[in-house]
């Protein structure tokens, strides 16, 4: 059984910084695209960040530059480095691995 467990999130000022991990278990984590997605009240879940196996990475257009995700496969997790924060980035962030997502994390940005 798979399973995701993230961590990190919380309530942070516009320009503060927040680091997600997701912890995975269950699978060989090493060889899956893992992504960051994330969901705001009234708005569709969308991605935010990928990572392959091979450690190319994919960010939309509103968090480039600001928002790096890596991963450590030694320890079967994802990390989503977030700086700059801004109100727009308030949501519930989730962690994705090929058919299974994690039960997400609250990400306010709120002065």
């Amino acid at each position: 059984q798979v399973q995701l467990v993230e961590s990190g999130g919380g309530l942070v000022e516009p320009g503060g910084s927040l680091r997600l991990s997701c912890a995975a278990s269950g699978s060989i984590f090493s060889i899956y695209t893992m992504g960051w997605y994330r969901q705001a009240p009234g708005k569709q879940r969308e991605l935010v960040a990928s990572i392959s196996s091979g450690g190319t990475t994919t960010y939309a257009d509103s968090v480039k530059g600001r928002f790096t995700i890596s991963r450590d496969n030694a320890k079967n997790t994802v990390y989503l480095q977030m700086n700059n924060l801004k109100p727009e980035d308030t949501a519930v962030y989730y962690c994705r691995q090929p058919g299974y997502w994690g039960q997400g994390t609250q990400v306010t940005v709120s002065s």
